[in-house]
């Protein structure tokens, strides 16, 4: 079974219950009909006119049976998510006017949805940048307790089997924070090895990449990794991670005897922690064009609740999927 399979599977066996804010988006619809067919939800949701969506998917030959349109503008909370808001943001200096105009924005809603529980996740970005869905999540449905920083990480299903956990590996952060110091790094750290259980299962062994392994280099961009290290010992001593390592020494078991000796992570580490965005957007998309790897995502992790950002290129395959991870996150 693929891991898109397993997503879909597990999505379907837990029932939870999906809000897609971009109810016009071309193939945001045609996505949502098919998780309703496939049972991949309890109750997937559309946000928008009621009008415009009904048009759209009448254009798009798409039933729109079984899921439900919400406007936000008519809906009888808008009261309450409008009120829940101003309090979120009255220290920012936001009045309730501008709090009630301000929610009835369908990524500021879907994100209300989520906090409130009346949905169970929310994926956006059809249609949207990332730093407006970003924004909306931040401001709305926060970060985890404890968590700063938000962060990503991709799913990569490298056709050579002998890598991480069967060819599967996760890849973080490659999307969000572009110079993470080394708390941001250690967040980063923990909540890869969260998004490790979650998505593929097993055991996270965890590595922390740097152009340095155990000293080899002195510099203060592999001091931050070393001290990131060291916090997610401080708050995780059962967690298995290392650095700073190489990417051979962290991959390849020989490479590793030589550099890293000891080491229970260094040579066969399945989460690959990368100093900054960089390295890590360069590091998925060679492995992904290089060696033929899948890579999916990216997916959000560190939030109090499961949110995702799309591609604005992708398909509604690309969608489905995104949904089915998320909805798999609301455990």
């Amino acid at each position: 079974m693929t891991f898109t399979e397993r997503m879909r599977a597990q999505a379907k066996a837990l029932q939870k219950r999906l809000v897609l804010p971009e109810g016009t988006e071309p193939r945001t619809i045609p996505a949502a009909r098919k998780l309703v067919d496939e049972g991949m939800a309890r109750s997937v949701t559309l946000l928008g006119t009621t009008a415009a969506i009904e048009t759209k998917a009448k254009e798009l030959g798409v039933s729109l049976a079984g899921i439900h349109v919400v406007d936000p503008a008519t809906s009888p909370l808008l009261s309450a998510y409008a009120d829940e808001y101003y309090e979120l943001r009255k220290a920012k200096g936001i009045s309730p006017a501008d709090a009630k105009t301000k929610i009835q924005d369908v990524l500021f809603w879907g994100s209300m949805m989520v906090r409130r529980g009346d949905a169970d996740a929310m994926v956006a970005g059809a249609d949207n940048s990332t730093a407006n869905v970003l924004t909306a999540a931040f401001q709305i449905i926060k970060t985890a307790p404890g968590v700063k920083s938000a962060s990503s990480c991709f799913v990569m299903d490298i056709p050579d089997k002998k890598w991480g956990a069967n060819g599967m590996m996760i890849f973080s952060d490659c999307a969000i924070i572009p110079d993470p110091n080394a708390e941001q790094l250690a967040e980063i750290a923990l909540a890869s090895a969260a998004s490790f259980r979650s998505f593929i299962g097993g055991e996270p062994q965890v590595a922390m990449l740097s152009f340095s392994t155990k000293g080899s280099a002195s510099h203060p961009d592999a001091d931050k990794v070393i001290e990131a290290v060291k916090l997610v010992k401080a708050k995780d001593p059962t967690l298995k991670i290392d650095g700073e390592l190489q990417a051979d020494a962290a991959l390849v078991d020989s490479v590793a005897k030589k550099k890293a000796p000891g080491s229970e992570v260094a040579g066969k580490a399945n989460v690959l922690i990368f100093p900054d965005l960089g390295a890590g957007n360069i590091g998925y998309k060679l492995v992904q064009r290089l060696a033929g790897a899948e890579a999916y995502g990216p997916f959000l992790q560190g939030l109090a609740k499961p949110c995702s950002d799309l591609s604005r290129g992708c398909s509604v395959e690309d969608i489905v999927n995104t949904c089915a991870v998320i909805l798999c996150q609301a455990k």
